[in-house]
């Protein structure tokens, strides 16, 4: 199986809901990083798994969509608790529209809220 990882950075804000968690139910900032990994069985002509120039587009698109923002004022994460794990599962889905031609067998997005803080969510495609 090949896979192949992109990742961009962006500052977006949330404030968590749903329990207390003391100051994370306060508006804050979270330097996030998105890696997306593609995984596929087959090359293309070029020796490709997917061109990574489009990956780049979904990713930058995606990043800016979401940089400066509020999470919780975004119409995907109406009534979420706006976790890392909402969020890797929202942007996988988000990633497999954008690659919708691509012959993958499935895509991963890693969502970091710090150093040591991850969350991910596999999508099969097959």
């Amino acid at each position: 199986m090949y896979t192949l990882t992109v990742k961009r950075d962006f500052v977006a804000q949330h404030y968590l809901i749903g329990g207390d968690w003391g100051a994370e139910n306060e508006k804050h900032s979270h330097h996030y990083a998105v890696e997306l990994t593609l995984e596929g069985r087959e090359l293309d002509e070029h020796g490709y798994l997917v061109d990574i120039v489009a990956v780049e587009a979904a990713l930058d698109e995606l990043a800016a969509r979401y940089r400066d923002r509020t999470l919780n004022d975004l119409p995907e994460f109406e009534g979420l608790n706006p976790s890392i794990e909402h969020f890797a599962r929202i942007l996988a889905h988000a990633f497999n529209e954008r690659l919708d031609g691509a012959a993958l067998d499935a895509l991963v997005v890693t969502v970091w809220e710090n150093d040591i803080a991850r969350a991910s969510y596999r999508l099969e495609r097959r």
